[in-house]
């Protein structure tokens, strides 16, 4: 149903939203205490609810702990055998050292790929659930969004809640956004795509709130939401902003938490979709054939003691608010203050209460979307690696699971390995350096870092290289075979031929990303240990290319380190250029792969090739298509037309409808002066018109206005230009 704007603020939109008794629910809180890290005694745990679910997994634990070891060892004795020919020096010791870590990282992705692989083979890569007849409990399904293009996001959320009432299970559920945006025009916007969603779904609850301070970020916001009316919900399931579920898929979690009195989390794996440039594709294919594997053997493994990634999951109420209170960490960013990546400690402390945490990875019709260039990846990566490497201040806390301690540990070694990677590229170079042109010392009684002339068993170290790239590339064999043998998956990924090419072509585009996401995430680790915070961007969800001068400036230190690398390798030996060239080529081409992997051109001709192709590709999903279709609509509506204090000043009927919308501040306290309150109303009232106030008012101060009764009135008595009246 298309609606023009005008309709959207008549006497018919206040009154629905008077009908619906405001914007928001009435408020029910639910407590939230702080959890803290360093106190946990093992009576604060509650009783289990259901014991005969609990079953350990340990035989995939020694699969894929035991195995990793065991290769770990013969991997780093294979090393010790090259270097001890001649004795062992102390840089030998600390390449062998590095060489083991890194190592034991890709030896756990092979033995739980191959547990993933066993039960991939088993259960097949999806399955379709079976719903309910009822469901008993009511579920709050909350978008937290930040910034976001207003019509995408409501567009989205019509498509889901359409595909919830389909279900015949509607009221059971009720859709909330919760808003942290700082832009005053696109929470304007944000407003009227809300009356406009009210007023095209009737069947079910449609909710929006606005925070006026997004204190605490992501996880402030849902603690909020939690805290003021978590206690009208038994489950809330959490999305982002660019989810997609489809309406059997969120009854499915539902009934499913609702049958496990237990689970306090329970996590679907969500597909990559919608995005056409190279690295987009690039990665829906990783993530569309090598995906399922690595999820299966996480949920294998894990058991009921597993991880959470921050949305596309349903919660117990009752658990996170209970547990998941998350404490500030004392210092300073980047290791102190709010927890980013807070999903994994909430996790951690809902699974030390009690509860179950665990991931269904063969449910379907679970969605998300990738970053659309190599610079986007960096700077979500950025802000990961912040939130994983907070974790070192977390993994050591009192009570919680050893596989909790386990995932923390593997979200910061997806960071740490990076520079420990490019530690160990440095100092094989300064090993091959020292045989090439430090005179041997024998006979010194002096200490010195060369104490031994280094001799290397050739051969041995080249099986150790096959050995090596074997353990490395084997889950990605692992993926294809899987998706190889299940019929579905094959088709949809192009036929046998064209996902065998896919598979190999990802491995040449990926081995030739990884040097560049090395540094970048080196880059990243580094900044991060001297001080410096991220903060918080919002993350581009368009296809849009980047400028090449751009790409230039973020990568030409890439291409002259390649540079320096290969003169310096090749004038030791050229074997020592041979062994690092995969690295050096990678570097080489960061600006060109860099531009490449932002062009939709190139990836809609892999498309048209039937390369990289993935099934939501081949067979699009009708929700996903109707939530585009949908967002078009509301673009179209014209929501971003006007500027937040034009329409709130000039716009009677809209502004009596914004001010139904806000939420009442809680009162002052006394002595507890807002400055940046006092500043607006103070340059609201110097004002002769609104031309001053659009000139006077920034951003922040606009937000605070739009949010308080008293100031908007001060607004709305403004000329639109001149002085005031007398």
């Amino acid at each position: 149903m298309a609606l023009s704007m005008d309709a959207l603020t008549d006497q018919t939109s206040l009154q629905q939203i008077a009908r619906d008794k405001g914007a928001m629910p009435q408020p029910a809180p639910l407590a939230m205490p702080v959890a803290p890290l360093r106190a946990w005694r093992k009576q604060d745990q509650r009783p289990l609810a259901a014991p005969d679910r609990w079953r350990t997994p340990w035989f995939s634990r020694v699969i894929t702990f035991g195995g990793m070891a065991a290769i770990s060892g013969f991997g780093g004795y294979q090393m010790y055998k090259v270097v001890e020919a001649g004795g062992v020096t102390l840089l030998e010791w600390l390449f062998m050292i590095l060489f083991v870590v890194n190592f034991s990282w890709i030896a756990l992705a092979f033995t739980s790929g191959i547990v993933g692989m066993g039960n991939l083979l088993r259960h097949g890569i999806t399955r379709k659930p079976v719903l309910p007849d009822r469901l008993t409990a009511r579920t709050a399904v909350v978008m937290p969004i930040y910034n976001e293009s207003p019509g995408r996001v409501f567009g989205t959320v019509q498509a889901i809640a359409e595909d919830v009432i389909k279900t015949g299970h509607a009221a059971s559920f009720d859709f909330f956004f919760l808003s942290d945006t700082t832009d005053p025009d696109i929470w304007i916007a944000e407003e009227r795509a809300f009356v406009a969603l009210r007023e095209r779904l009737s069947e079910i609850g449609i909710h929006y709130r606005h925070r006026q301070k997004n204190t605490a970020r992501k996880a402030g916001n849902i603690a909020d939401f939690v805290t003021t009316w978590g206690g009208n919900y038994a489950h809330m399931l959490v999305l982002d902003a660019d989810s997609v579920m489809t309406g059997e898929t969120i009854v499915a979690l539902a009934d499913a938490m609702e049958k496990d009195p237990d689970a306090g989390i329970i996590q679907t794996l969500p597909r990559l979709i919608n995005r056409n440039t190279l690295i987009a594709r690039l990665q829906q294919f990783a993530a569309g054939v090598y995906g399922p594997l690595c999820a299966a053997g996480l949920a294998v493994w894990s058991g009921r003691d597993g991880n959470y990634w921050g949305h596309n999951a349903i919660i117990r109420m009752e658990a996170f608010a209970g547990s998941a209170g998350l404490p500030d960490l004392r210092g300073r960013p980047p290791f102190g203050g709010h927890i980013l990546s807070h999903d994994f400690v909430e996790a951690g402390l809902i699974r030390r209460r009690g509860y179950a945490v665990y991931m269904l990875p063969q449910l379907g019709g679970s969605y998300e979307e990738s970053p659309p260039s190599l610079m986007d990846l960096a700077i979500r990566d950025r802000r990961w690696c912040q939130g994983n490497l907070q974790h070192s201040r977390v993994i050591l806390s009192k009570g919680l699971h050893w596989a909790t301690r386990q995932h923390l540990a593997t979200g910061i070694m997806s960071y740490m390995s990076s520079p420990l990677w490019l530690i160990q590229l440095l100092v094989g170079l300064l090993l091959a350096l020292q045989a090439a042109f430090i005179r041997p010392e024998y006979f010194t009684n002096q200490f010195t870092l060369f104490p031994a002339w280094p001799v290397f068993d050739a051969e041995r170290a080249f099986n150790l290289f096959i050995f090596t790239m074997v353990i490395l590339l084997a889950p990605k064999v692992f993926g294809w075979f899987v998706t190889l043998l299940n019929g579905p998956a094959r088709r949809g990924s192009g036929g046998a031929i064209r996902l065998t090419i896919s598979a190999v072509l990802e491995i040449i585009l990926s081995g030739l990303l990884a040097p560049v996401m090395m540094l970048v995430q080196a880059g990243s680790v580094f900044s991060i240990l001297s001080g410096r915070d991220t903060g918080w961007k919002t993350q581009r969800r368009d296809d849009g290319s980047i400028p090449l001068r751009s790409i230039i400036a973020r990568h030409w230190r890439h291409t002259l380190l390649g540079v320096v690398a290969a003169i310096a390798a090749f004038s030791i030996s050229p074997y020592i250029f041979a062994w690092m060239s995969p690295t050096i080529i990678g570097l080489w081409l960061a600006v060109p792969t860099s531009w490449a992997s932002a062009s939709a051109s190139l990836g809609w001709g892999l498309r048209r090739l039937g390369l990289l192709l993935i099934p939501e590709e081949t067979k699009p999903p009708e929700l996903a298509e109707r939530a585009h279709r949908l967002g078009l609509e509301f673009d179209a509506l014209g929501l971003e037309d006007r500027k937040a204090l034009d329409l709130v000043h000039g716009d009677d009927r809209f502004r009596e409808l914004h001010q139904q919308i806000i939420q009442v501040p809680p009162p002052r306290v006394r002595g507890r002066i807002d400055t940046d309150r006092v500043i607006a109303e103070a340059k609201l009232t110097d004002a002769q018109s609104l031309d001053d106030a659009r000139q006077w008012l920034s951003g922040r101060e606009t937000v605070l206005v739009l949010h308080d009764r008293a100031l908007i009135a001060l607004l709305a008595a403004l000329p639109e230009s001149g002085s005031k009246a007398a």
